[in-house]
């Protein structure tokens, strides 16, 4: 049952108080036992019942809770740095994906690749994200589009969950876009991923979320909400890439069938913003791919203001965010979305918990949640994500133990 004493401030993130409430201690103690939280507190009043306990020093840290990447493609094959050429030489996302680029380029190389190749891969990143602070990383399938393919993405993500320590929550994105064997019949490929795909998939267990690229480089509503109702009917909640280049509906959608997040919303109206406020759907900033495609980020002000809780995620992928640096993200979250560091370091932890139906046990610091924490050399959140550094992560811990 350890302590870990010595703490400048330790950030708690407790869900009450909204977006911008913290609950920050200063001169801190964090108790555990296995892997939860049994106690957190001035260090004063630590309770007798810890007497005993084995004491780690922070030396000083700030404490926050363990970071969640709720939006990822982490296994893939190949990458696209020729891609970051053409688009600042001025050729677009949907120009590059019509001369057999972007996702379908990422697509081949992925279909390549072997189980062993994409595990092997995928565990370097997972190594540096943990260094990062990440201790829970969603993470999408979408890149086979093939039924071999797809479970093969989905196989390698329940391995590598049970291969190292950081919680992956798989998710299936079958609806990415349509492959090019496909592309004279949508209905037959849709129909594979809702009458085939789908009930396999959660027949197996691997993946609890079902995922749409809703645009018109990708799936049409009325297409997205036929995949949506299938996964919902099999036990797969769902989610959605929408609004990213165009507002398509997307995020009325994700109200309409309950989704549990909406993802990009770069382009949403305020109709759409209303729907999910009231339908209570988590909004993912993802602004490296903002900054990577150079078009104008989502405006997190907005969703805020009318009281939808905003969560940040990298979007990792070897095209439009070929970074998985969340502790970056959340910068940008500042300056690009307009969120406040308060409001990025939450939308990093407990909203995108929430964005994962997570938040009942992870993404904050209060008795009875997982101990996941991370210790940074930095005097205030502020001054973490305005002095933005390589990485500022001095010990990562998921689950009690440290990781990093």
């Amino acid at each position: 049952m350890p302590v870990l004493t010595n703490i400048a401030t330790l950030v708690t993130c407790r869900a009450e108080g909204g977006q911008s409430a913290l609950h920050e201690i200063p001169e801190a103690a964090l108790a555990w036992d296995g892997d939860q939280v049994r106690w957190v507190g001035p260090e004063a009043e630590l309770p007798d019942d810890w007497a005993d306990a084995e004491r780690l020093d922070a030396d000083g840290a700030l404490v926050i809770p363990g970071l969640v990447d709720c939006h990822t493609h982490l296994a893939f094959g190949g990458w696209r740095a020729d891609e970051f050429e053409q688009r600042i030489q001025g050729v677009d996302y949907r120009t590059i994906a019509e001369q057999g680029g972007g996702i379908a380029s990422t697509m081949r190389h992925t279909r390549a690749a072997s189980e062993d190749d994409l595990a092997a891969k995928s565990h370097g990143f997972l190594r540096e994200m943990a260094r990062l602070g990440v201790t829970t990383v969603e993470v999408k399938s979408g890149y086979g589009l093939s039924a071999a393919d797809e479970l093969k993405l989905l196989r390698v993500y329940r391995r590598l969950h049970q291969e190292q320590p950081l919680r992956l929550v798989p998710t299936f994105l079958g609806a990415h876009v349509v492959p090019p064997e496909y592309r004279d019949d949508r209905a037959a490929y849709v129909d594979l991923l809702c009458e085939y795909l789908i009930p396999r998939i959660a027949d197996a267990g691997l993946a609890q979320f079902c995922d749409v690229f809703v645009e018109d480089t990708a799936f049409s509503v009325d297409e997205a909400r036929r995949v949506l109702t299938a996964g919902t009917e099999h036990g797969l909640r769902p989610k959605l890439h929408v609004d990213q280049l165009s507002d398509g509906g997307g995020a009325r959608l994700a109200a309409e069938v309950g989704a549990v997040s909406a993802d990009h919303l770069e382009y949403t109206s305020d109709d759409g913003i209303r729907a999910m406020a009231e339908a209570g759907v988590v909004a993912v900033a993802l602004p490296l791919a903002s900054l990577y495609l150079n078009q104008p980020p989502m405006d997190a002000r907005r969703f805020v203001e009318a009281g939808v809780p905003v969560a940040v995620a990298t979007d990792f992928n070897p095209g439009t965010a070929p970074s998985y640096h969340l502790p970056l993200a959340l910068t940008l979250a500042c300056t690009m979305n307009r969120l406040t560091p308060a409001e990025a370091l939450k939308g990093a932890t407990l909203i995108a918990a929430q964005a994962l139906d997570l938040d009942d046990r992870l993404g904050a610091l209060e008795p009875g949640k997982q101990a996941n924490f991370v210790l940074l050399d930095a005097p205030t959140v502020n001054h973490w994500l305005y002095h933005f550094q390589a990485n500022a992560v001095v010990a990562t811990y998921v689950r009690g133990e440290r990781v990093d």
